[in-house]
C-alpha cells in the first residue's frame, strides 16, 4: 500500500514538473519561436499561455518593441580629407523572428553584425561629404542615406532599422588640440592688432583734443584781451568824460575822499603839509575851492 502511494506521488510530481516545463508565456511585447532539435517549428505572435515538448523543444522570445543600438565611435575621412570621429546610434525593430533566428539567433549576435554594417555605411556616405556639410542642415540628408544603406543590408536579419542618427562628429583629439592652438595664436594676433590699432586711434584722438584745446584757449585769450581792451577803453572814456565835464568837481571830491580814507587810517597819523595844500582843500571847503590871498 505504501509503495503504491509513493509511486502515485512520484508520478504526480513527474507530471507536475513535466507540465511546468512544457508551459511558457508570451507577453504582448514579444514574439516566440519554437525550435525542435534545432529545427524551427512555429512562430507565436499572439500573447498567452502556450505548451511545448519539454525535452526537444526550445523557445526563443524576441522583443517586438523598438530597440536601441549604440555602436562604438570610429574614425572616418570626409570628402575634404578631414579626419573625423563619428559617433552614431540606431533604433531597430525585429519584424521576422524566424529569419532573425536563422541569421543571428540572438540580439548579441545582431548587435555585433549590425554595428559593423552601420559603421561601414557611415564611412561610405560620409566619404562623399565635406566636414562643413556634415555640420549644417545637410546632416539630415546624410543620416537618411545612411539609414537607407543600413536597411538594405539589415533586411537579411529580419529587422527594420527605424532610425540612424549621428550623435557627434568631432575631429580627432590631436587635430582638435592643433586647431585649438592655431585658433589661440590667431586670436592672440588679432588681439595684439586690435590693441595696437586702438592705441593709435587713442593717440590720434588725444592729439586732436590737445590741438582743439590749444586753439580754443588761444581764441579765448584773444577774445579776453579784446574785451579787456574794449573795457579799458570804455573805462578811460568814461573817466575822461567824468573828469573833464560837469562831473569833474564831484570826481575830484570822490578821489580826495578815497585818498583821505587811505592816508588817515590810524589816529596817530601825522602830516607835515602846508594848510594851504591842495590835499586838504576839501576839508576846509566841500566844494574844493582853492584859497587865494584875497579870500583867506
Amino acid at each position: 500500500m505504501n509503495k503504491a502511494l509513493t509511486l502515485i506521488a512520484a508520478l504526480l510530481l513527474f507530471c507536475a514538473v513535466a507540465a511546468f516545463f512544457s508551459m511558457f508565456v508570451v507577453h504582448q511585447t514579444e514574439t516566440a519561436l519554437v525550435v525542435r532539435l534545432g529545427d524551427p517549428k512555429r512562430v507565436i505572435r499572439e500573447p498567452g499561455l502556450y505548451f511545448k515538448i519539454p525535452v526537444t523543444d526550445a523557445v526563443y522570445l524576441y522583443d517586438q518593441r523598438v530597440l536601441d543600438l549604440d555602436p562604438a565611435a570610429e574614425e572616418m575621412i570626409a570628402a575634404d580629407k578631414k579626419r573625423i570621429v563619428a559617433d552614431a546610434y540606431a533604433r531597430y525593430k525585429i519584424t521576422d523572428a524566424l529569419r532573425f533566428f536563422q541569421t543571428v539567433s540572438t540580439e548579441a549576435g545582431l548587435r555585433l553584425r549590425l554595428g559593423r554594417i552601420i559603421n561601414a555605411s557611415m564611412r561610405s556616405v560620409i566619404g562623399g561629404y565635406t566636414l562643413p556639410q556634415l555640420l549644417t542642415e545637410q546632416r539630415v540628408k546624410v543620416m537618411a542615406e545612411i539609414q537607407d544603406r543600413v536597411n538594405q543590408e539589415a533586411r537579411q536579419f529580419g529587422i527594420q532599422v527605424v532610425d540612424v542618427r549621428i550623435r557627434r562628429a568631432d575631429l580627432p583629439q590631436e587635430n582638435s588640440e592643433a586647431i585649438y592652438a592655431r585658433m589661440k595664436s590667431e586670436r592672440e594676433r588679432e588681439a595684439k592688432e586690435n590693441r595696437a590699432e586702438g592705441a593709435e586711434i587713442a593717440q590720434r584722438i588725444r592729439a586732436e583734443a590737445e590741438r582743439d584745446r590749444t586753439v580754443l584757449l588761444a581764441q579765448a585769450r584773444k577774445r579776453a584781451e579784446e574785451l579787456r581792451g574794449e573795457g579799458d577803453g570804455q573805462a578811460t572814456g568814461i573817466a575822461n568824460a567824468a573828469y573833464g565835464g560837469e562831473a569833474r568837481p564831484f570826481y575830484e571830491f570822490y578821489r580826495s575822499m578815497q585818498a583821505y580814507k587811505e592816508a588817515l587810517v590810524s589816529g596817530d597819523t601825522t602830516f607835515i603839509l602846508s594848510p594851504d595844500s591842495d590835499f586838504f582843500r576839501f576839508l576846509s571847503d566841500y566844494s574844493g575851492k582853492r584859497k587865494t590871498p584875497a579870500n583867506r
